[in-house]
């Protein structure tokens, strides 16, 4: 898979290579670019936007072949690692993300000029729960917010996120209860679903 200017190539796997791979040899990094690319890109561009996502994305995959001996299929599965490598990338590139979140902030809503005054309303009214949600999301530890980001962006359960992370499945789960109740307390909900609560809020 690549990057084209009418967007990205897939390409399929090939099948009878991945066929005859052991679960103990290190897995093959175009492979791993080809079934992981794509998700790794739209998670890095919510992140850090799409002109740093493209440079982030090949210094994820170059971290990868730098550090493919190393990778222990036992821990887990590539994609989890690869999301790993991809969080602490972005650290690096972002320290501040508060930043980052009060320029989301500020974007502006589409012109609604033409628009009825419902409908401006209701933009209006989104507008808000967005400043109250990334206010939330500002409000955070780092740790808490990554844990959030990974499991309602890049759509990882809590044991790839674990794996990302290098912590604890527990662990997981405590930052991320601790980062729904800020979600909640910004955007004055009673109650969120168990499941994927922010997965739409985050959208």
């Amino acid at each position: 898979m690549h990057l084209t200017a009418s967007g990205w190539r897939h390409s399929e796997p090939d099948s009878a290579l991945r066929a005859s791979t052991s679960v103990s040899t290190p897995p093959d990094v175009g492979e791993l670019f080809d079934d992981h690319a794509r998700d790794l890109y739209r998670y890095l561009a919510r992140r850090v936007g799409p002109s740093a996502a493209e440079d982030l994305l090949g210094r994820t995959f170059l971290t990868a072949v730098e550090q493919i001996e190393r990778f222990d299929p036992a821990r887990g599965h590539p994609r989890a690692w690869l999301f790993g490598i991809a969080a602490r990338l972005i650290q690096r590139h972002h320290r501040d993300e508060a930043r980052q979140l009060a320029a989301y902030a500020r974007l502006p809503l589409t012109a609604a000029t033409d628009l009825d005054t419902v409908t401006i309303a209701a933009r209006a009214d989104a507008a808000a729960q967005r400043g109250r949600l990334i206010e939330a999301l500002r409000a955070m530890a780092d740790d808490d917010r990554e844990v959030l980001l990974l499991y309602a962006w890049a759509d990882l359960s809590y044991a790839e996120i674990a794996q990302a992370l290098d912590v604890p499945v527990g662990t997981v789960r405590s930052r991320l209860h601790r980062a729904r109740r800020q979600v909640r307390a910004h955007l004055s909900l009673v109650d969120l679903p168990p499941e994927r609560p922010s997965h739409e809020l985050l959208g």
